[in-house]
């Protein structure tokens, strides 16, 4: 890091730092660094490396300095602080919290009542509402060991999968299409989608699914799942018609260090690309050193069109081969068979096959050219019906043997499933060249592989091969998951945090580095890191239920107003932070609460409903965008198909996360799209017109009964005495204009019914439903 920069940043005041003024003089002094040193930047020696760099004095550049940073420490377990309120010391947790609040004379707010902390654990935990059976569940075992034990059969829920792989989704930039002008499809890249669920519902340990994603075909035990993962690599955009060949391979392989080196370590190594990063201890040698890991990985391509492969081990993709072969034989068999006759009766003149087809099969098989050995290739099934009704019974029992043989060879080694990932081999393993200002054009001297400098004292080992791979991300990945790396535990707890209490303990989740935010409780993150490797032995449902378990967790939103004027953002938990849900369950949470959610788990994605002006600029609208299917399109949203040149409106509007890079935290905004979208939009006024029938169904024709389960399927609480009044004076003037326009009954629904799906519109659209206390 310059000098310059670095004094710039010691006047600065803390970046932890909550007053306005602190702030803003903090603001001011990174933004005259920032004027001020830039110009002199380029004039430092060294800084603009040339091709005769010296690798060995660039890492000579980080000090024990730069290693003394909070975030780059050894994780140690704290003490845990004694607090005098200790009754409401559930769990270590609490007392962390407790701490700093009784620093200031401060109490936590209470705890929230049932049936606020039920909505708020199943949205929480599964992404849905909770039943009426599970809301009465919740009303008679309000007790804190009662709630530990729904947090538990949560967490074995299928739906906590579903859930919670949409985060991990966010951060590694999922979605199904290439992006750039052709927009491509990624074939078969759910089955990536589908591995992450199933294995946060398998609780896979957390260091095992970092390996399986960084090296899933290196591991000493590879099969089709531990394959798929690897897809992670490929997730990103990708240029199918680039400009430079060479330096799109480098944006590609900059994708892919990018997103492992923020999502595993938090750290932003990408800004190394052209020199050493201007405020962190990371060099140029280490961004590159980074790249030579990645180096090897090779895309499967058919011209411009991306391809999916067989997943699988070597083993098992060589029996796949050999089973190929021997099915191979079979059918060129069954093919002569059906050959020979088809052309007995073309002689015969009973045949029924097309002019060109009984041409090709007249040619002698040695003097077919090409085209006519496709067109035999193509039109096997027809020249095969063709010949059923002139075969003797010899050569139907030799069909029929054939076939049996054919299907016995299938089930006993049945088809690998179609992944969506890289391939590596051992064959011309390509050399890494330090890039003269990250010009693909530009290479200077060659550089092995490591890691970063100042996050270790001794580099992995990276020359250590597998019997088909380098072996470099096997490596790589060791050191990520390793119990001393001092990042990985830091990070990955910090997240699973920001995701129960709506920010993290460090509020820059992809950048724990010297320019990211300080954690507000760092005793408190070291503390859960070292419980999450050791004790919970990298369990994410482990780490959950002790989240969970906290007071922490449990405490109401309640507002205190001299607590806010003191910290406005609550930086020290003194209260629930309020937060909205993400636009996948507030669309989940909808069909839920109309009884329509398909719960159709797995498989190719689904196609919602997209308004026909947004496929207005496209010829082919049904190739962009299958025709809807109200049923397949009711599924969970994780499950909707991500086109990056086509985001579903309704999602778009309700701020999903940016596809085309690791997204740690979505943007919350508030326009008027959303109202319209979520007052107006189709799919909202269908699912109301759902939620009414139900209503009717289940709750008879009593307006306050109806209003009433609708407040306890949509808000999980009754209505209050004024808003059961408000509600039902709305249902009767609405009825009564209803009535009165359609005076002669010629509609096929009824006032009273209409009426119904007024308020479920508005139910659907109280700050409550998308904004759970």
């Amino acid at each position: 890091m310059s000098p310059w920069v670095k004094t710039a940043l010691k006047a600065s005041p803390p970046r932890s730092s909550t007053n306005v003024e602190s702030k803003m003089k903090r603001s001011l002094s990174i933004t005259l660094c920032l004027l001020i040193c830039f110009p002199l930047l380029a004039e430092e020696p060294g800084e603009m490396p040339e091709v005769g760099i010296d690798l060995k004095a660039s890492d000579a550049k980080i000090t024990q300095d730069d290693r003394d940073h909070w975030a780059f420490k050894k994780v140690e377990r704290p003490d845990v602080p004694q607090v005098k309120n200790d009754h409401w010391v559930r769990n270590p947790i609490d007392a962390f919290i407790l701490q700093k609040l009784e620093r200031k004379g401060w109490k936590p707010a209470p705890a929230a009542v049932p049936e606020t902390l039920g909505r708020r654990l199943y949205l929480g935990l599964t992404g849905l509402p909770p039943t009426l059976k599970q809301q009465a569940a919740i009303d008679a075992n309000s007790d804190p060991e009662q709630f530990d034990h729904l947090v538990k059969k949560l967490l074995a829920s299928e739906a906590y999968g579903e859930r919670w792989a949409r985060h991990w989704l966010d951060i590694v930039r999922y979605a199904e299409t290439n992006g750039y002008e052709r927009d491509g499809m990624k074939p078969n890249v759910w089955r990536y989608r589908d591995y992450i669920i199933r294995a946060l519902n398998d609780d896979v340990p957390f260091n095992q699914f970092i390996l399986e994603q960084l090296a899933g075909d290196e591991l000493e035990t590879v099969d089709s799942r531990t394959v798929i993962a690897t897809g992670y690599y490929r997730l990103g955009p990708f240029d199918d018609e680039p400009a430079d060949f060479a330096e799109d391979r480098f944006d590609q392989l900059d994708d892919m260090l990018n997103t492992t080196s923020q999502v595993f370590l938090g750290i932003t190594l990408a800004c190394a690309r052209c020199h050493d990063h201007k405020f962190e201890a990371l060099t140029q040698h280490d961004y590159y050193k980074m790249i030579a890991i990645f180096n090897p990985l090779t895309r499967p391509q058919s011209g411009r069109s991306d391809l999916d492969l067989p997943a699988g081990s070597v083993e098992q993709l060589a029996n796949e081969q050999k089973r190929n072969g021997e099915i191979a034989k079979h059918n060129s068999n069954i093919d002569s068979i059906n050959s020979a006759v088809a052309l007995k009766r073309i002689q015969d003149g009973t045949s029924k096959l097309d002019e060109a087809i009984q041409k090709a099969l007249k040619t002698p098989a040695g003097d077919r050219d090409s085209d006519a050995v496709k067109l035999i290739a193509s039109k096997r099934n027809e020249i095969a019906a063709d010949a059923d009704s002139g075969l003797n019974d010899e050569q139907r029992d030799q069909l029929s043997q054939t076939k049996q043989a054919i299907k016995a060879l299938r089930e006993e080694t049945p088809d690998l499933p179609r992944g969506y990932f890289f391939t590596e081999s051992l064959e011309n393993v390509p050399e890494t060249n330090l890039l003269v200002r990250g010009k693909a054009s530009s290479p200077g001297p060659v550089v092995q592989p490591g890691v970063p400098t100042v996050l270790t004292s001794v580099q992995p080992d990276f020359d250590n091969p597998t019997n088909h791979t380098t072996g470099r991300r096997l490596a790589l990945a060791n050191w990520i998951a390793s119990d001393a790396n001092p990042l990985t535990a830091r990070v990955l707890v910090n997240r699973v945090w920001q995701h129960h209490f709506g920010v993290g303990i460090v509020r820059t989740p992809n950048d724990f580095g010297v320019m990211g935010a300080a954690p507000t409780h760092e005793a408190l993150l070291d503390w859960l890191a070292d419980w999450f490797v050791n004790e919970g032995e990298w369990s994410l449902k482990k780490l959950h239920a002790l989240i969970l378990s906290s007071n922490a967790y449990r405490m109401s939103s309640e507002w205190n107003e001299s607590y806010a004027a003191d910290d406005p953002e609550n930086n020290l938990l003194w209260r629930r932070p309020y937060r909205r849900l993400e636009v996948e369950a507030i669309r989940d949470s909808i069909l839920a609460v109309s009884g329509q959610i398909n719960r159709k788990m797995y498989g190719p994605s689904m196609y919602p409903y997209v308004p026909s002006d947004a496929l207005d600029n496209h010829a082919d609208k049904q190739k962009i965008w299958p025709a809807f299917n109200e049923e397949e399109a009711n599924r969970r949203t994780i499950y909707s198909y991500v086109k990056r040149s086509l985001i579903v409106p309704f999602l778009e509007v309700l701020d999903l996360c940016d596809t085309t890079k690791s997204t740690p935290q979505r943007i919350v905004t508030s326009v008027a799209p959303q109202a319209l979208t979520l007052f107006n939009g189709k799919f909202v006024n269908r699912q109301a017109e759902y939620f009414a029938k139900r209503l009717e169904t289940e709750a008879g024709d009593g307006s306050a009964a109806q209003i009433t389960l609708a407040f306890k399927l949509a808000l999980c609480r009754e209505p209050t005495a004024t808003e059961l009044q408000v509600m039902t004076d709305f249902l009767a003037t609405e009825t009564k204009k209803f009535r009165e326009e359609d005076a002669d009954g010629k509609l096929a629904t009824s006032p009273e019914y209409r009426a119904l799906v007024q308020i479920c519109r508005v139910i659907f659209n109280l700050n409550e439903f998308a904004y759970p206390d």
